[in-house]
């Protein structure tokens, strides 16, 4: 069937009408040549006073506001936003995802998957694993992102990157509002430090524009011009407004996120994703390290540290003493710079062996001295100065005079 835009019209209104009705995202580049203020919308069934409604949201790029319509009156704000010629259309009933995307030479493609029964029919009594993005739900973006077949199931080889990135959205989720970011009254700011094949940053990008509704925009950075490129062309696939990517080293960026992931950065790339949120007084931060070399070559079994030597004259048990290290001073370089941290399990180590989160949410007063002082004996014990402290501010002797002389 070839589709043009009274098709589409059609094809929209009835999908929206449809008693299991869900929501709707109209975003991506505007293929029509009227200028439009909005650069995304979304449309969510709801009801209100025990009545079905639809509500409207508008991002125009700096700020986000709704309007609620009811049945009747919904058919009008739905036609002019269809006049606005967005790219991307993704639709959800309880039954059906359908995803209308328009090319740049104006061939419209429409994709349309059944939704498993059990996941789109939730009830309270549901048995549907509580996941950010639910196998067969959100298989239209599964599949653009490589990880699910066409058909909405999750490939075999991906099940570990697919379960990586629902958990660190439900750690995500669980500080969200801690954090102070549900009030902002603007879009928040993202950014995605070592994105590689930006699954996080689509991932989030999704769950929070259409899944919370919570406008954001995201930045995914990474020094692999490849996996930069791979990531654009698929923001452009699923016409994501909002979202955007930049080949560069994390040090370089003058980004002022209100986030900051990072994701199995590489040794001290984590470093210099944790000191551009401090730089950028982020309110959030979660990291997920990777390999630790840095301090790995810098611990000896000397000074304080020589009783240790029966534990770090074994290779293996070296390196996991080395990980644990970084990872306590990193903790505790952001607990000083006024930030409440702890370091987590984010995922069972079958998934990934990497699988400690630093989990931060500013708020607290800085250069507490009980802190202070708990990192300089640290330091001493181990003799050692930490990549991350050669990044970040506090630790001038100008401006915290309690630190000691590095070693």
């Amino acid at each position: 069937m070839a589709f043009d835009r009274d098709s589409i019209r059609r094809l929209v209104l009835d999908t929206v009408r449809d008693s299991g009705f869900r929501r709707g995202t109209f975003g991506g580049a505007v293929r029509n040549d009227p200028p439009s203020p909005w650069q995304r919308v979304t449309l969510r069934a709801i009801e209100l006073r025990g009545q079905p409604h639809f509500q409207f949201s508008y991002f125009d790029g700096k700020k986000d506001f709704a309007k609620n319509f009811t049945l009747d009156e919904a058919t009008t704000p739905l036609s002019e936003v269809l006049e606005i010629g967005f790219a991307g259309i993704h639709l959800e009933t309880a039954t059906e995802a359908i995803d209308i995307r328009t090319s740049k030479k104006g061939k419209v493609f429409v994709g349309r998957k059944r939704l498993r029964a059990i996941e789109a029919l939730p009830t309270g009594h549901d048995r549907v694993k509580d996941v950010p993005l639910p196998e067969g739900r959100a298989s239209w973006l599964l599949e653009a992102m490589g990880i699910a077949t066409p058909d909405g199931r999750v490939r075999p080889t991906m099940r570990g990157k697919y379960t990586q990135i629902n958990e660190f959205l439900k750690h995500f989720r669980h500080v969200f509002d801690d954090a102070g970011l549900g009030d902002l009254g603007r879009p928040l700011e993202i950014l995605d430090c070592g994105c590689g094949s930006s699954y996080l940053t689509l991932a989030a990008h999704h769950y929070l524009n259409d899944v919370l509704g919570i406008p954001a925009r995201i930045l995914g950075v990474d020094v692999n011009p490849d996996a930069i490129r791979k990531s654009l062309a698929r923001a452009e696939q699923i016409g994501a407004a909002g979202l955007n990517f930049t080949c560069a080293k994390i040090g370089e960026l003058e980004a002022k996120p209100d986030i900051v992931f990072a994701l199995h950065a590489c040794d001290t790339a984590t470093d210099e994703a944790l000191a551009r949120a401090a730089a950028a007084e982020a309110k959030l931060i979660l990291s997920v390290p990777c390999c630790h070399h840095h301090l790995n070559d810098q611990i000896r079994p000397e000074g304080p540290a020589e009783v240790l030597r029966p534990l770090l004259r074994h290779g293996i048990l070296h390196e996991r003493t080395a990980d644990l290290v970084t990872d306590a001073f990193r903790a505790l370089i952001l607990r000083v710079m006024g930030y409440r941290t702890d370091v987590v399990e984010f995922v069972s180590p079958e998934h990934t062996s990497r699988n400690l989160m630093i989990r931060a949410v500013r708020g607290l007063p800085p250069c507490d001295p009980a802190f202070v002082e708990e990192y300089e004996e640290l330091k001493r014990f181990w003799q050692v100065t930490p990549y991350l402290e050669r990044l970040i501010p506090v630790f001038d002797r100008t401006s915290v005079p309690a630190l000691g002389a590095a070693p």
